[in-house]
């Protein structure tokens, strides 16, 4: 269900318009071979844009999988005028940082979850919403659709490209209790995102929401100032966190999209071949990251388990039917939020 998202529209400009632009990069080069090679009545050959892929995750994450097959497919399929640098563990900057640049040309290309561009593109906050969708599957599927697309068409006004969805991350709270219930919630002190449908999802259920910086989780879990965090469970076995939790509960209260993103410049500025190579390319890297998601979300069950954490199957209808009052409440700080709401619903399955 990808598409090349301005292909129509830039075509007739972006040869033009390619050196002009590929000067905002900062550390990332466009390098000019236009005339390389040319003689006669040859035409010019494309010039060979230099991008740099940023995430925050390990070099054993579905990120880094996903990002470095993409870049091996794009110069192949780009006939190695699109070459693609991978940075992991945001030696770019966090995701706030990288896609500041994105806007600005600065970043090349980023793959970050869809809560730090809230801010950016308020809609992007129905997916904060607790239980919109059932499973990891039907979020993959409604995402590779028209509602998918929909919100990718909302980034080239604020001067970036979505190229696609990577899987969405099933979050779930890792603990020192287990939480079989909604009714476990009540006075659990956990660590979630600073975003409003996080908060409120975890006020609802009579939980403490605690801000903290991720990287004091671990500390803190270890002295109780917090008595777990939420997060998918490959993190929880990267992270090792089963180094000082007792039990991984199956919450599921959110699940959070992932996207890969271009900066609209360094799009703008590729001849409409190499547009098609970099979907195209995007495309197949997107299949391949999520099958290895859905692998390693089962291979780090596992590992947990055989690290001396129980994995608890929590009541999800209890959750459900206790998060479902603040529906309301932030649908109306989404814009067109209730209109966004129901064509995710009509396109579950």
């Amino acid at each position: 269900m990808k598409k090349n998202k301005i292909l129509s529209t830039v075509a007739a400009v972006s040869l033009a318009m390619g050196t002009i632009l590929t000067g905002c990069g900062g550390s990332e080069t466009t390098q000019d071979s236009a005339n390389a090679n040319n003689s006669g009545g040859d035409q010019p050959k494309a010039e060979t844009i230099e991008l740099n892929l940023g995430h925050t995750l390990a070099p054993d994450s579905h990120y880094h999988a996903m990002a470095t097959k993409l870049a091996e497919l794009v110069e192949q399929k780009s006939n190695g005028t699109i070459k693609v640098t991978v940075f992991p563990q945001s030696q770019l900057g966090g995701e706030v940082k990288m896609i500041q640049g994105a806007r600005t040309g600065t970043v090349g290309m980023l793959i970050t979850a869809q809560a730090p561009l809230t801010n950016t593109v308020p809609e992007y906050s129905l997916f904060d919403l607790p239980y919109l969708f059932d499973s990891i599957d039907q979020a993959n599927e409604v995402l590779d659709g028209p509602v998918g697309d929909k919100f990718l068409d909302m980034l080239p006004e604020h001067g970036m490209v979505g190229l696609g969805w990577l899987s969405v991350m099933e979050r779930s709270v890792f603990s020192n209790k287990p939480i079989k219930s909604a009714a476990d919630m009540k006075g659990f002190k956990v660590r979630v995102m600073q975003s409003p449908g996080y908060v409120k999802a975890y006020e609802a259920l009579g939980a403490q929401p605690t801000p903290m910086a991720y990287s004091e989780v671990y500390l803190s879990l270890q002295q109780g100032v917090v008595d777990g965090a939420d997060t998918s469970p490959d993190q929880f076995v990267m992270d090792k966190f089963v180094e000082v939790s007792k039990y991984f509960n199956r919450t599921a209260v959110h699940y959070l999209p992932a996207l890969v993103v271009v900066s609209k410049q360094k799009w703008d500025a590729m001849t409409p071949d190499q547009q098609k190579a970099l979907q195209e390319a995007t495309d197949e890297a997107l299949a391949y990251g999520k099958d290895y998601y859905k692998k390693s979300f089962d291979e780090s069950l596992a590992k947990a388990k055989e690290a001396g954490v129980e994995i608890v199957d929590t009541d999800l209808e209890s959750m459900k039917k206790a998060t479902q009052p603040v529906y309301e409440e932030l649908l109306k700080e989404i814009p067109n939020g209730q209109a966004l709401f129901d064509e995710v619903q009509a396109a579950k399955k």
